[in-house]
Order: structure tokens, then sequence, then C-alpha cells
């Protein structure tokens, strides 16, 4: 293989550095122990231990200054955040306000691939806790050379911050693999985000030991460049953040008829699938362009190559069976995925074996792409809830509603006549239920999808 397509020879290990490990290990015990003593919201439990709780900060804010001189960059943000942790003990141990910590802390001004960065903050963690619980982590930055180049050239993203797991506590032992500003106790006045960092390492390994078991239940045979980035850990964080560079842009782009990322809407779970399916294909799009373009250099090539087996094998084997069949808007999306391909005939599951036709592949894809696209186009026009129901043909069009579906009958007139609510709630927490191909690869390949829960590149 060509040198200039390999990973780093001097791989990381993705550990923390044992100078810092003392620290870390009295930080996360502090913070471990102030879990314990908090509710839902932040504050303490109205039996907590005032006392202990008082003792347990002191512990963290020591660990984080003796952990500090490693972080020089962090500086503002690590006294904000002692600062703020001081506040919340003199107030009482009430509910936490770190507002001007989450202000302080500016990960996308330094984007400096293995830049290290301690995160403190009471949060709750995307797809794992919902409670503002004290949280820690070690991370440091992926950023290699060719992401840089196509972010300053080609895919601006100014909040985009790429990370891996050195160490974390107890919210991150879960299948989160994001971190945002958002999810930080604030007070009144909440600041203006301006990063939002994701775990590629996380997001790569849960991907590598997933497709490995599902392409030999399914007796899929891969292609080279596909057993390629399922053996290597590293290239494939570099095939995600090319993905995620791309997905998280697009949410800001396009013929937008809504809200992008659609905060305080309640709408049918359908239309959310829809937003995540139109950012991972247009990924893809991107990904098929940089491969086809005749100027695009060797090592984008390759991850941009690779970055297609990435979405489509993420999106039809571990999308639709992870989490619960309740509104379950990635799983609904990696579902129409594979109708998709299937009744294009590009995807063939014939005599229990799974097989593409690989050069149809990147076309009839765009082709799904293309339609979401302009089902948004047209949307622009139309009212949100005739948006809805257009939505709801296009799904329909391809994946079987359940048979009791409210939906599928057609809505009656005092309910789309009515408030938006009502045709949101008509909608079955199963609207789209898994096919006969999807209820039998379920039952052998959860206990491996549940086994990435709290999965690092370390794993």
């Amino acid at each position: 293989m060509d040198a200039t397509l390999t990973t780093n020879e001097t791989r990381r290990t993705g550990s923390v550095d044992p100078a810092l490990a003392p620290g870390w290990d009295r930080l996360a015990s502090a913070v471990g122990g102030l879990r314990e003593l908090q509710q839902r919201d932040g504050s303490l439990r109205e039996d907590a231990d005032r006392a202990e709780a008082a003792r347990l900060v002191a512990d963290l804010d020591a660990a984080v200054e003796e952990l500090a001189p490693a972080f020089e960059h962090d500086a503002d943000y690590l006294a904000a955040m002692r600062a703020d942790l001081a506040a919340w003990a003199a107030a009482g141990f009430g509910v936490p306000d770190f507002t001007r910590a989450v202000a302080a802390f500016r990960p996308e001004l330094q984007r400096e691939d293995g830049l290290q960065h301690l995160v403190v903050f009471p949060m709750y963690t995307q797809n794992g806790s919902t409670e503002r619980l004290f949280e820690a982590v070690l991370v440091e930055v992926v950023w290699p050379e060719f992401i840089a180049e196509l972010e300053t050239t080609a895919y601006s993203n100014a909040l985009f911050v790429p990370i891996r797991f050195l160490a974390f506590t107890g919210g991150y032992d879960t299948n989160s693999a994001v971190l945002f500003p958002e999810t930080v106790a604030t007070g009144a006045v909440v600041p203006k985000f301006t990063w939002g960092a994701i775990f590629a390492d996380r997001e790569a390994a849960r991907f590598r030991r997933v497709v490995n078991r599902a392409s030999e239940i399914t007796q899929l045979e891969l292609p080279e460049d596909a057993r390629r980035l399922l053996s290597d850990q590293e290239l494939a964080e570099e095939t995600f953040v090319l993905w995620d560079l791309i997905h998280d842009r697009t949410h800001m782009r396009g013929d937008l008829p809504f809200d992008p990322f659609m905060i305080k809407q309640r709408m049918p779970y359908f239309l959310y699938s829809l937003e995540e399916l139109r950012c991972d294909l247009t990924a893809f799009r991107e990904s098929v362009r940089l491969v086809r373009a005749e100027d695009t250099d060797e090592v984008t090539r390759d991850r941009a190559r690779l970055a297609q087996y990435a979405i489509l094998f993420d999106r039809l084997f571990r999308f639709p069976l992870t989490g619960s069949r309740v509104r379950n808007y990635d799983g609904l999306g990696g579902q129409l995925l594979f109708a998709w391909l299937h009744q294009r005939r590009v995807l063939h599951w014939t005599d229990t074996r799974l097989a593409f036709d690989w050069a149809e592949v990147p076309d009839a894809v765009v082709a799904l792409s293309d339609a979401i696209d302009e089902l948004y186009w047209a949307s622009i026009d139309r009212p949100k809830t005739a948006h809805w129901l257009a939505a709801y043909d296009l799904v329909r069009s391809t994946l079987t509603p359940h048979p009791a579906s409210q939906w599928a009958r057609g809505l009656p007139d005092e309910v789309l006549s009515g408030p938006p609510k009502g045709m949101t709630d008509a909608v079955l927490d199963d609207e789209f239920p898994l096919s006969m191909f999807y209820e039998a690869l379920g039952k052998k390949m959860g206990d491996v999808i549940a086994s990435t829960s709290g999965i690092t590149g370390r794993d």
C-alpha cells in the first residue's frame, strides 16, 4: 500500500499520561462522590451530607489545581470552572450554574491534533444520563492534516471539534459520543455556544465491532477497502471525522423549511429521521464527489472512499438495531436506506447471504439524498403540516407502515384541521416496524450492540 495512505506509524495510545494519573484519579473520585449526592437537576438531595459534599468539592478543586499546569491553554476555563464550583458550594449546593465556565471553554479555537483538554461540568450526556450531574473527561483533539485542509477550503465548520477519550466518569460509561455545551447546567442567561465535540474514537470502535459481527452473520463479502477500515482503529477515526465534519455543517445548509436543529419543536419523529439521514447522505454524496474529483489528494480520496463504507454500514447494521422502538428516528433512517437500496436491486438478501452491486451503490444512495433534498425544497412553499404529510409519503413509498397506523389509513378531518399536536399524537411509537430481515438480524446482534456501551478506541 502507498505509504501516504497509511495512518500515523507512531500510534497514539488514547490513555492517560502517567504523570497526570494521580491527579485524574483524585478528580474522578471526587466527581463520583458528588454524583452520588446529587439529584436530577444537579442540586444536592435533601438528605445529602453537606459536610461530605464540601469535602468532595475541596478535593475536586485541589485536583484541578494539581492538573492545571498541564493544560495552560485552558487556564481561563479552569479558573472559571473553579470559581463556579466555589460559588455552587457557597450558595448551599442548589441547582448549579456554570455559565462562566462554559463560556470560557473554547476548544474550537485550538484545533491541533493531539491537544488535550481537561473538562469538568455538571451536565447531562446525550444517549447517556439525562440528569445534570458532575462529569469529567480527559480528551484529545483528532485533527489530521487532510481534515484541517478540507475544513479550510471546502467544508468550513468553525464549531466542529472531533476528540477521543483518554478517561471519563460515570455519565460517559454509556452510548454517549458527544460533548455539547448546551447540556451544561447554566443560569438564566445562556451564553452563545461556539463549539460541539464528537468522540470519533467511540464512533469508530463501536462501528468496527458491530460491522465485523454483522458481516459474519450475513456472510457479506467485504471489499478490500472495507476490510482495511474495519481492521484499523485510527484509520476509522479519521474516516469518522470526515463524515462528522460534513454531517455537522449540513444541519445549517441547504433548502431548509424549518429550524435545522428542530430545537424545542414537537414534530413526528420521522421528520427527525429525514433530517439526520439528509445530513449523513450529504456526507456520502460529498465523499463520492471527492473520490471522483481529479484534484483530490490521495489521502483525502482514500478517506472519502472509506467514508462511504462507514456511512453505509453504520446506517444499515447499527442504527436500526440500537435503542428501543419508541420513536427511534435514527433507526428509521437506517431502515429506509436498506429498503431503498433493496428495492432498487443494488442490495441483495438471497440464500441468506447479503450482497451489494458495489459499482451501483454510490448513485443509488445519492438518489435517496436527492429525494430528501427535493422534499425540503418543495416544502418551503408548503404549510408545516402539509410538509409533514409529504415527508410521511416519502417514507411510506419505501417502508411499510404498521397495520394499525392512523397516518397510513388517512387522518380524519378533525385531526387535520386541528392543531399540529393532534397529528403528532397520532403517530405510533413504532410507526414503521422492523422488517423480517431486521427482526432476525436483531436476535443475533443484540449482545454485540449492547457490548459497545462505554467503548473507546482502546477496547
